[in-house]
């Protein structure tokens, strides 16, 4: 597990050099329940990448953006279709892995589905869900469940019940009871 605090420089670092590029992205991965709950050690951050129709592949423009920068190296695997970009201004170094937008996340990134905290572009409350419940539908992993259901327990009043797969949420609910009331308060909120 990493501090906290250094995967938010990272994040913080790598976010200047996209935004300088003008490439829209936000972080998400248990680094985000980790922040909001001041929490010391995390050792989950993901970085989505938006793909435009008429710019280059996600892949391409963080490899362009960080190329100039002794701080960061790239690590591809074409095999697996993932790219992970290590910081290395820190030992260990932290690893972030690339994600493209509409494949992991929303497909857009704009003010509707990214928020800032302390300085860093996050998914929404909403959107984070979303993920990690589309995470927690593939892996089934204990992380992504405690993740959603801290984030559901404290902020379930900034949840859009829209972004949300009710399949996929009613079959997260079933296995983990303590998401009940929160998912109930959420569909009681849109007279569901």
């Amino acid at each position: 597990m990493a501090e906290t605090k250094r995967l938010l420089e990272a994040a913080s670092t790598l976010s200047d050099l996209l935004r300088s590029r003008g490439i829209p992205h936000a972080f998400h991965g248990n680094v985000l329940t980790a922040t909001l709950a001041n929490v010391s050690h995390s050792d989950e951050i993901l970085c989505i990448v938006e793909n435009g129709h008429s710019q280059h592949h996600p892949f391409r423009r963080v490899r362009d953006a960080i190329s100039s920068n002794d701080d960061f190296k790239v690590t591809h695997s074409p095999w697996t279709d993932r790219l992970h970009v290590v910081y290395r201004r820190f030992i260990p170094a932290i690893e972030i892995e690339i994600l493209p937008s509409g494949e992991a996340g929303p497909r857009r990134l704009d003010a509707n589905t990214v928020m800032r905290v302390q300085g860093v572009p996050f998914l929404t409350i909403s959107e984070f869900v979303r993920a990690k419940l589309n995470s927690w539908m593939i892996r089934r992993l204990d992380r992504d469940a405690q993740d959603i259901n801290y984030v559901l327990s404290r902020y379930w009043n900034r949840v859009d019940i829209n972004r949300i797969p009710e399949h996929d949420m009613t079959q997260f609910v079933t296995s983990h009871s303590s998401a009940a009331s929160s998912w109930a308060a959420i569909k009681k909120k849109y007279g569901m």
